[in-house]
This record gives C-alpha cells, sequence and structure tokens, in this order.
C-alpha cells in the first residue's frame, strides 16, 4: 500500500483479507529472535528519518482537509505532524529496540512430586488490533510495541489522519521487509467507513486483542459491537485529594502540574478535593496558582473562592481533556474516597498527606489502575513507569490495568517436561 492510496471503500483491500496476512505474520513473529525484531525496529527508525518528507506531505493533505472542514483547532494540533515529531517516532521506536525482550520470558517454575517440570513462560497475544482517532504517531508507536512483543500490528486509524497513516505504515511495512520480517507485520486498514470499524472489532478468530485509543464515542462503540477481546484505554478522570495532614506547598506544586502541564491527556487532573480544615488556607492561593483554568465548585469552596462558578451534577463525572478543574470541600478521608469511588473512572487518583495511615487507607480504598502518594497524576505513564513506551492505559481489571508496555502485550503459557509420567 503506497502513500498516494486512497481511502474509498470501492479501492480499499477487504478487512478479513487484511487480518488473515497480519495472522499470518503473527505467526512468524512469535518465533523471530530479539535480534531480528531490534533490526527491524532500528531500519524502520532511520527509515522514517528518511522518508520524514514524504510524510509530512501526506500529512498536510490531512490537516488541509481538516481545516477546510473547520475541525477543532485542538484535533488539528493532534493530527499535524513536524520534522520533529517524526524524528520523536523514530527517537521512540529506538528506545523500544533498546528494552529487555519480554518474549520466553520465565514467569514461574517448580517441580511437582512426580516429576513434573511446570514453567510459565511470556508468549505474544498473535495478532493485536488498535483502532484509533487523528493521531497518526500511534501508527508508528504501537506498530513498534507489538513487533518488539511478537505481535502483529493490525491497525485501523481514522478518516482524518488516513494520508498520514498510510504514509507511516508503508514505510514501517518496507523496514520490517528488509530485516527479514514478514511486511504484514504491521498491516493497516485504508478503508475509514464505519462498516470498516465494525467489522474490524469483530474479526473473531483474527483478532486476538483490540485496543482502542480514543474519546467516548470510539469506546461507546467497542462496547455496542466488538465481538473480540478488547482491553479499554478508558477515560481519566483523576482526582487530587489534599488531606487535612497535606504540606500545602507541596499540595499547590502538585495540582497544578497535574491539571495544566499537559490538560488534554488522560492522566491530567480533573476534580481537586480539599479537606475543610485547611481548605480556607488551601483554595484562594491554589485558585491564584492556576492561571487560566476554570474553576467550578460545590458552595464552600465558591465561599472561599468567589471567582469559582457553580458545579453542575455532570462536572463531577466529567473528563474535561481542558483548562478546568471541579472543585469541593470534603470533611473526611471517608468522604473523599467516597467521592472518588461515586465519580472517578478508574484511572488515576492522588493523594497528598503526611499522614503515613491516611495515605495507607487510600491506597487500599481506592479502586483505580494506579494510586499515586504525594505527586502528579501526571506521572501515570509508561514511559515514567520505565516501560519505555506504552500503548495505552487499561482502566479494566482483566489481562492488564494501567499502562500497557512490552509485558502487558504478552500472554503466558504453561510448559511441562515429563520422563513419561502417566496420571492415574
Amino acid at each position: 500500500m503506497s502513500a498516494s492510496t486512497t481511502s474509498t471503500s470501492a479501492s480499499a483491500t477487504p478487512v478479513a483479507e487484511l487480518g488473515r496476512r497480519a495472522a499470518a505474520a503473527a505467526r512468524v513473529l512469535a518465533t523471530a529472535s530479539t535480534a531480528a525484531k531490534d533490526a527491524a525496529l532500528l531500519g524502520a527508525a532511520d527509515l522514517l528519518v528518511a522518508r520524514a518528507p514524504e510524510i509530512l506531505d501526506a500529512n498536510r493533505r490531512d490537516v488541509e482537509r481538516a481545516t477546510a472542514e473547520g475541525v477543532s483547532g485542538t484535533v488539528i494540533d493532534r493530527l499535524r505532524l513536524t520534522e520533529a515529531k517524526v524524528g520523536a517516532m523514530a527517537a521512540g521506536l529506538r528506545q523500544v529496540a533498546a528494552l529487555a525482550d519480554p518474549v520466553g520470558e520465565v514467569i514461574g517454575g517448580w517441580v511437582r512430586p512426580n516429576g513434573l517440570r511446570i514453567s510459565q513462560v511470556r508468549v505474544p497475544l498473535g495478532v493485536v488490533a488498535i483502532i484509533y482517532e487523528n493521531r497518526p504517531n500511534v501508527t508508528s508507536d504501537a506498530a513498534g510495541l507489538c513487533l518488539k512483543s511478537g505481535n502483529a500490528a493490525f491497525l485501523r486509524g481514522s478518516s482524518g489522519a488516513i494520508h498520514s497513516n498510510i504514509a507511516i505504515a508503508a514505510v514501517l511495512s518496507e523496514a520490517v521487509a528488509k530485516a527479514g520480517l514478514p511486511a504484514d507485520s504491521v498491516v493497516l486498514v485504508d478503508d475509514t467507513s464505519r462498516e470498516s470499524a465494525v467489522e474490524f472489532m469483530q474479526l473473531r478468530g483474527i483478532v486476538d486483542c483490540l485496543i482502542p485509543r480514543g474519546g467516548p464515542s470510539l469506546i461507546a462503540a467497542i462496547l455496542e459491537n466488538a465481538t473480540v477481546p478488547y482491553v479499554i484505554d478508558g477515560d481519566g478522570n483523576c482526582h487530587v485529594y489534599v488531606d487535612a495532614a497535606a504540606d500545602l506547598d507541596m499540595a499547590r506544586d502538585i495540582i497544578v502540574n497535574a491539571k495544566t502541564q499537559r490538560p488534554s491527556v488522560c492522566n491530567a487532573a480533573e476534580s481537586l478535593l480539599v479537606h475543610s480544615s485547611v481548605a480556607e488556607r488551601f483554595l484562594p492561593e491554589a485558585a491564584t496558582s492556576l492561571t487560566g483554568v476554570e474553576l467550578v465548585g460545590d458552595e464552600r469552596a465558591r465561599a472561599l473562592v468567589p471567582s469559582m462558578q457553580p458545579a453542575s451534577d455532570d462536572d463531577w463525572g466529567t473528563e474535561f481533556l481542558d483548562l478546568k478543574l471541579s472543585v469541593r470541600v470534603v470533611d473526611s478521608l471517608d468522604e473523599a474516597i467516597s467521592h472518588i469511588a461515586q465519580h472517578g473512572s478508574g484511572h488515576s487518583e492522588a493523594i497528598v498527606t503526611s499522614d503515613i495511615a491516611a495515605a495507607d487507607r487510600f491506597c487500599a480504598e481506592v479502586d483505580a489502575a494506579a494510586v499515586v502518594v504525594n505527586a502528579s497524576t501526571r506521572f501515570v505513564d509508561g514511559e515514567e513507569f520505565g516501560f519505555g513506551a506504552e500503548i495505552g492505559i487499561s482502566t479494566q481489571k482483566l489481562h492488564a490495568r494501567g499502562p500497557m508496555g512490552l509485558r502487558q502485550l504478552t500472554s503466558a503459557k504453561y510448559i511441562v517436561r515429563g520422563e513419561g509420567q502417566t496420571r492415574g
């Protein structure tokens, strides 16, 4: 598939055929050596840089179309590539190549009384399908993580980024083939119709794991239509709770960073809870420090910060992804935990406190993929966790939870070695 391919349903390759090609490649990748996978990743990084003019030209077509259609500035910012962003994509592939290969790792082993030697080892999932919105860098990032973990990357981007995605996927496939691995290790669906998206979600027997990267409408489509196993990269309605025993200077710095450092991402804070014993001292100063942030709050918070607007019932459960923050004053740790249980999305929740018992209770009782003590929620990220990169942050509980790096893109199998034992 070349960079000049169009995304019309009539000219597109059937989704099922692409899936079968990815499945065939996955069988080869499952036993590929670490050296071969790393060579493919490093070659892809070099080729991305070399082909940057072609990729940027394709991206300009997507940006021009989005601009003509009146798409918001935020979406266009996510869509637009630059030479520096292409360089960052290449650097990401090199970083993944430097990571330890999880495939074949022995998770555990033991010997049974009858002499059977049992071990549990990591194996690839197989075909990892990723459906995502207007972020063409995901094409490279997802492919790199899948390749290193021995999986075929089966990709389905949005119509808004189709020219960019085709150009990037073509470069990656070429590099993988040059390294001696199947070109179909990276397969991109070029039909961006809704019908193809539904078919993509229903390729039972081909797709081993589906990972969506996008907003509420995409997640809703997965929940309604998917018949293959999936891992939800869900909303991030993240809270920061400032406890009665908090260092208030620390708390101010944490909430400012968690809300404003990059407000459009899932690990940004969306709600601030403040214990009533420190609210009078903390909230006015925090409000002043949250420059440019629209604050909405309950009656007690608004009494302390008169410029604050009232929070609606919906505000408590909303992932704003913008410079907006809901604020509530609570009378106890119990009330803070109860509020998070009611309104949180299970992503990342933080407490600021010097009370070890309060921190331990918060960690034990708050149900989330990540619980943070005395630090910003922005650290809940694969790279910050030392995974090198991530394919998303899972807010569900089965198979993977939290940042999904290489190990989370593997399963496990048991290997049982005997010497002729039979069961009586």
